[in-house]
């Protein structure tokens, strides 16, 4: 085997940065999860949430008006799983940006990432599906 072949051997030092930089690759790359794990949780609340609104609404159109009014009706629990859907996804989004500028400060990320896009337009739809379930009565 040629001199050419063989491997370069790093010191202590190189390798303790290459070690370094892997964590703080791991540790984003952990906060890209939770936020994904956020997004999958909001967006069943939401779906959930408009299903049941849906659901009732159709089954209340079926039955006729003479229904008793509860405390909480189908429409109030799908809104209320819609609005839990949203704030969960805003408050998971605050809590991501406010992670990854700790990790930024540290280390310089290289790339794009697409998750937090994801996330925006995910709270975006759960915005206009509330807005649609308040204003239909």
């Amino acid at each position: 085997m040629s001199e050419e072949n063989l491997p370069i051997k790093k010191d202590s030092n190189e390798l303790a940065e290459d070690r370094t930089n892997l964590a703080y690759e791991r540790t984003a790359l952990a906060n890209d999860r939770t936020l994904m794990a956020w997004i999958r949780t909001s967006t069943s609340l939401i779906s959930f949430g408009f299903t049941i609104y849906k659901f009732f609404q159709e089954f209340r159109k079926a039955e006729g008006p003479e229904l008793p009014h509860t405390l909480l009706s189908a429409r109030e629990i799908g809104m209320v799983l819609i609005l839990f859907g949203f704030l969960g996804l805003f408050f998971a989004l605050l809590q991501y940006r406010s992670d990854m500028k700790r990790i930024k400060a540290s280390y310089s990320l290289t790339g794009f990432n697409f998750t937090p896009v994801l996330a925006l337009l995910m709270l975006i739809f759960s915005i206009m599906l509330f807005l649609a379930a308040l204003m239909r009565q």
